[in-house]
């Protein structure tokens, strides 16, 4: 049976000591309502869910899976209890503003629950994340009335929330979707047309589900300037806020999907479904990338989930499992065998995922961080600065930390050696469960063309010279005794500043480099932000006493030593240019010997 112990003790290492989150709260008028205790409380109830109500149901709902019959979904047994019983304790609208319901809670406290949710049921985490999402989106654009029609309801779990953006031809080419929107009398709109991949589209978990639409209006200017975003409630919402008929809208089918197979995964048809603009006409993915950003933030922290549980599984696998001796001479000689932990490379891959774990949930923490200065802050200048960061790292918070999850969920799996191939250990599922994390949301491959293209090369440097302005400031501050991540973390970023001018002297020259270099500069950019996460937890620890803060010390210097390096490869990479993939033909790619 999958273990799972919700890692408290670090995250109020990285909230109290690495953040000083209390004193940054306080610090902001419009987060003073939240202190330490509150923060450890919130923290302490949702591990409580986690453990109790959401692991238990994980595995059964992979085997049970989501079903589909006769035009509707039906989530696996267990499903609709749990979601009652987490909207019913608020967790829905825990970061919402109070005008709608929510607590109003900081970013950096909600990605800390958020990720014990994904590490014990991701499946389920997805179906209130889309609701938060798209209130996200609604609460930045949507008028009053449309805000007081559907966010408190949102918020309760009494309605829930997706966003329908692709289909069956666009993939991430959201330009040339074919879904119409045709204007009524009443002002509302008849949208027809078929999205793809809807996660939550339909499910028997609230009594109705508010679908967020992109669509084109008869006359949208072409591509993505021309897109519009539309309300599309499953039944329709009569003037006294209840529930009315049912619209022309619903699930053609649900995926059979390689994981998280408890969550639908939807083919939503509309069939001139009644559907009411949000904002203003061909302005709609100006809002959607409200949500949008939100889930590839919400990713990165499914991969850092992902990862806490199958390292604690491998670990504890790893302490019981009796096999061989130690090289340096029998280490339990009551036992038949040493554990496996007395072997180099076993702890090798378990101090790669427990390294990842811990610089993912600073970085996440860091990046919550930003989003509440853009949220709370009154300073015009912190506001820009945060957004600038915020622009940078999301690419990096969704696509660096599902790729580094993975390959701690690789290495957790591999530890239990045959038995990680088989179901009852729950390694297989975690690894088919993370996989979509990499993909949806736009693929990492495209989450690095943006960073290298939009957020790096359009602004010749700008956002990227900010942060190692930042990293460089924090690092210099560093004690002595703290040089080996002092030193590392300056060099590397010394080295991120010269790849990256190189990548603005390149791309000029030649416009096949960016696409060719983006993921190893990401990666790049990624080992950097770990490097400055270290920095932050080994200067929090050194000014501490006892084991656990020992153990992270030893930690920043494992990273240091084992997994910093890697920044050398991903920059000769960087550097190898575009001709060597680009010179290729595409009949090479078909054409069998």
């Amino acid at each position: 049976m999958p273990i799972y112990n919700a890692p408290l003790a670090d995250m109020k290492f990285i909230l109290n000591d690495v953040f000083n989150a209390e004193q940054f709260w306080q610090a902001n008028e419009n987060l003073a309502h939240i202190d330490a205790a509150t923060a450890e409380a919130i923290l302490e109830e949702m591990a409580k869910f986690a453990q109790n109500v959401t692991l238990p149901i994980n595995r059964t709902g992979d085997e049970e899976g989501a079903t589909f019959s006769n035009g509707n979904v039906t989530t696996p047994a267990g499903f609709k209890e749990a979601f009652k019983q987490y909207a019913e304790g608020g967790w829905i609208g825990l970061g919402a503003d109070e005008e709608w319901g929510g607590q109003a809670m900081p970013k950096m406290l909600t990605v800390l629950s958020d990720e014990m949710l994904f590490a014990t049921n991701p499946s389920f985490m997805l179906y209130p994340l889309l609701s938060v999402g798209a209130g996200m989106a609604l609460n930045s654009y949507a008028s009053q009335e449309q805000k007081e029609t559907y966010l408190p309801k949102m918020y309760t779990g009494e309605w829930s929330g997706t966003m329908c953006l692709t289909e069956p031809h666009a993939g991430t080419d959201l330009g040339i979707i074919k879904t119409k929107a045709e204007p009524n009398a009443d002002g509302s709109y008849n949208i027809t047309g078929t999205k793809i991949f809807i996660t939550g589209g339909d499910h028997d978990l609230s009594e109705n589900i508010i679908h967020l639409v992109l669509a084109k209006t008869p006359d949208a200017p072409a591509g993505s300037r021309g897109i519009s975003l539309f309300i599309v409630p499953k039944f329709m919402v009569n003037e006294d806020g209840s529930i009315g008929e049912r619209n022309t809208a619903g699930p053609g089918s649900i995926e059979h999907k390689m994981g998280i197979k408890a969550s639908a995964t939807c083919v939503m048809n509309f069939d001139a479904a009644k559907g009411y603009l949000v904002g203003k006409e061909n302005e709609g993915l100006a809002a959607m990338f409200v949500m949008m950003n939100y889930e590839r933030l919400s990713m990165g922290i499914q991969g850092l989930g992902a990862s806490e549980y199958a390292y604690q599984n491998a670990a504890q696998y790893a302490t019981d499992r009796l096999q061989g001796r130690s090289a340096s001479g029998v280490q339990s000689p009551a036992k038949p065998a040493d554990s496996i932990l007395v072997h180099g490379d076993v702890r090798r891959m378990l101090l790669n995922a427990r390294a990842n774990n811990e610089a993912s949930r600073a970085f996440a923490v860091y990046v919550g961080q930003q989003l509440d200065i853009t949220k709370f802050s009154t300073d015009p200048e912190a506001i820009k600065a945060a957004n600038n960061r915020v622009a940078l790292l999301t690419p990096i918070a969704k696509a660096y930390l599902t790729d580094t999850a993975f390959n701690a969920v690789i290495d957790s799996q591999m530890v239990f050696g045959g038995h990680g191939y088989i179901r009852e250990w729950g390694m297989e599922q975690c690894v088919r469960d993370l996989r979509i994390a990499q993909i949806y949301e736009g693929t990492n491959g495209v989450q690095s063309q943006d960073l290298i293209g939009r957020k790096t090369i359009k602004c010749n440097g700008l956002f990227i010279a900010e942060y190692i302005s930042e990293i460089r400031d924090f690092a210099n501050s560093l004690d002595a005794e703290l040089n080996f991540i002092k030193d590392a973390t300056l060099d590397a970023a010394t080295e991120i500043e010269a790849v990256t001018q190189y990548v603005i002297e390149a791309a000029s020259e030649n416009i096949e480099f960016p696409n060719s270099a983006a993921v190893d500069y990401l990666h790049a950019v990624g080992l950097l932000s770990f490097s400055y996460m270290f920095a932050k937890i080994a200067n929090a620890a050194q000014a501490k006493d006892g084991e656990f803060y020992q153990n992270k010390l030893a930690l920043a210097q494992y990273f240091v030593q084992r997994i910093l390096p890697e920044l050398e490869l991903r920059i000769t990479k960087v550097k190898a240019g575009s001709e060597v993939i680009m010179n290729f033909s595409e009949d090479y790619f078909t054409t069998q010997a």
